[in-house]
């Protein structure tokens, strides 16, 4: 049968239309009129002071670090499940990362966990939008505001989602975004850093591109502008071209996101009454990006069968994300163990724009077979019958 990948970018002819204007403008490199375009763009659709294209959200994650002024020593606390970028950020500056643990329901860092964590070191806080569910923004700024912590919002998954009726993204004083292939918006690879402040969004521009400002912009002054290196910058630039595709992204968002909220309606309905899963759950108060739909097996099945089932089927399938404070790299002392639960029992199945109905079907029916054949629990019912 044909395979169900996992993830699928809709990419298609208006995107490659965009793509080849920029081919003959002539500048397909970054911080050109195509970026410039982009970040006005995103600017007004989040309603924030400044809009940075960057390469990627860890890019953004790294720039928000260094705007505000993190340095060795501090502690940042992060929350523990999801891609763990915002840990590898604090690490980049040489501030420690402490995890927090999540809400069981929502997977998002849980308030209560994070306020638990805060020392005379800390110096602020990020939550992550996990897989594209918003956090709990009303608690943790206010944790923020009692401490005088910044707050930064990891909404690489979260493009088009809301909470409280304003889009993930601008939900803190700096919002990351995230353009990757499997994510609602997408050009391959990008990013976005969202600020509040135009202070903020000036210090990212400038040190993402080597700390002296658009080439582009030099080009057309009149005379011989010779910038000067004052600082340590780096290369986090968005091109053009990923910057033009973006556009035509943006301009379909609701359309793609109404085709995600389909299929995860669709998988909800279907495996609503399968006694050896649950399904994720969305609070009144927010919307999901569906970038990812995460399933939560019963402890007593075998999640690594599951997906070797499925995979010998064709149908593409993930471990859900991380629970970073058990990653090596961070060599952390903490325990968080509603994330570490998780993250050994959830299971990513098939999720993008382009799944149809009969294939969502075809997921659920090898999914539901799975967990029945290689739960301990049908097993022992099956021999006692």
């Amino acid at each position: 049968m044909e395979p169900i990948s996992l993830v699928h970018a809709s990419l298609g002819e208006r995107e490659l239309a965009a793509v080849a204007e920029v081919f003959a403008s002539g500048w397909p490199a970054g911080q050109g009129p195509q970026g410039k375009a982009l970040e006005a763009r995103l600017a007004e659709k989040y309603g924030v002071a400044d809009a940075v294209a960057v390469s990627n959200c860890g890019a953004a994650l790294h720039l928000a670090m260094l705007a505000f002024g993190v340095k060795p020593g501090d502690e940042v606390i992060v929350a523990d499940y999801g891609f763990p970028a915002p840990a590898q950020a604090a690490l980049y500056v040489g501030a420690t990362p402490v995890f927090a643990d999540v809400r069981p329901d929502t997977y998002t860092v849980d308030p209560q966990a994070v306020a638990d964590l805060v020392t005379p070191r800390t110096v602020g806080i990020v939550a992550v939008d996990t897989v594209g569910m918003p956090a709990d923004y009303t608690e943790l700024q206010a944790i923020a505001d009692r401490h005088g912590l910044f707050l930064i919002e990891d909404a690489a998954c979260a493009v088009g989602a809301t909470y409280q009726g304003r889009q993930a993204g601008s939900l803190a004083e700096v919002g990351c975004l995230s353009f990757h292939g499997r994510k609602g918006a997408s050009s391959g690879e990008g990013g976005a850093l969202l600020a509040r402040d135009p202070a903020i969004g000036k210090d990212a521009r400038l040190r993402s591109s080597f700390g002296i400002g658009s080439i582009f912009d030099m080009g057309n002054v009149v005379g011989l502008p010779i910038p000067t290196f004052t600082e340590i910058g780096y290369n986090f630039k968005l091109s053009d071209i990923a910057a033009a595709i973006l556009q035509v992204q943006l301009g379909r968002i609701d359309e793609l996101l109404a085709r995600r909220g389909a299929v995860a309606r669709q998988y909800a309905e279907l495996l609503a009454d399968e006694e050896l899963l649950t399904v994720p759950q969305v609070p009144a108060d927010r919307t999901h990006a569906w970038q990812t739909y995460m399933v939560t097996l019963d402890a007593s099945v075998d999640r690594a069968a599951v997906a070797s089932d499925l995979r010998g089927q064709g149908i593409g399938c993930g471990h859900g994300t991380f629970a970073a404070h058990i990653q090596p790299v961070f060599q952390a002392q903490q325990k968080c163990p509603v994330s570490a639960d998780l993250a050994a029992r959830q299971l990513a199945i098939p999720m993008h724009a382009e799944l149809k109905p009969n294939q969502v079907e075809r997921v659920v029916d090898a999914l539901r077979s799975a967990v029945r054949t290689h739960s301990s629990v049908t097993r022992v019912l099956g021999g006692a019958a």
